[in-house]
């Protein structure tokens, strides 16, 4: 054999050899890859590769701290997103609350004038009735609107005065109600859907009056006098 044949015997040997490690280390199982951590199969690797795999499992280790730091970012931002969606339909409400309010507070006077002039007219020609009946079925309509919106008016005479509900404008002495109770309506009150949409201004007691004892003494005491009279005179007899 010649020189030149033995070298390349040699050479082809030498490939055969690398071609050999190559499909070696493509033929790697997850255990040995698993393994290289654990410092068994440190040589089966090479170093750049065993340098990838550590950068992986550090990037990986990394998104999964960005994906729980993103996740509690996403809930925290759905949570004041509900809270919003809640504050704005309640702010909603309240302003359609009180749209309607100012507007029926300002049809209320109207009211108010209807049935004071209800109160006063009394119609005694026949042509004054037919006005009055098409001015009661005015008042009916308007009374039903504010039904329909909500509105009921208070009962307030006998009730125990609260603000809350009542504007006192009057006290004074009464005989027939206790200290505190509503006497008088002088301007009906309106709830709207439970709430006070307007006051009613009412005349409180202020309970039987100094006066009313010192009076129920001084007629009993009349009583007494003009009774032992009598009583004397059946003994003279």
């Amino acid at each position: 054999m010649t020189e030149n044949q033995k070298e390349r015997t040699e050479n082809n040997l030498e490939v055969n050899s690398e071609k050999e490690t190559i499909n070696n280390n493509e033929n790697l199982t997850t255990e040995d890859v698993l393994n290289i951590d654990n410092g068994s199969n440190d040589e089966i690797l090479p170093d750049d590769l065993k340098s990838t795999i550590s950068n992986t499992d550090a990037r990986l280790e990394q998104l999964e701290k960005e994906h729980e730091t993103l996740k509690s970012q996403y809930v925290r931002i759905a949570a004041d997103f509900d809270n919003f969606r809640k504050r704005q339909s309640r702010d909603q409400d309240d302003l359609k609350i009180q749209l309607i309010s100012k507007s029926l507070s300002a049809i209320l006077p109207i009211v108010d004038n209807f049935e004071r002039a209800r109160q006063q007219l009394k119609p005694e020609s026949e042509e004054a009735q037919a006005l009055h009946r098409s001015y009661q079925g005015l008042y009916k309509q308007l009374v039903d609107v504010l039904k329909q919106q909500g509105v009921a008016p208070m009962r307030v005479v006998g009730q125990r005065f609260d603000p809350s509900l009542h504007e006192a404008v009057l006290r004074e002495p009464n005989e027939e109600y206790e200290e505190d109770v509503n006497i008088e309506e002088l301007q009906r009150g309106y709830h709207l859907d439970g709430k006070v949409l307007r006051h009613a201004l009412v005349k409180v007691s202020m309970g039987p009056g100094p006066d009313s004892g010192s009076q129920r003494e001084v007629e009993k005491d009349t009583v007494e006098d003009n009774e032992v009279p009598d009583k004397d005179l059946s003994e003279n007899e």
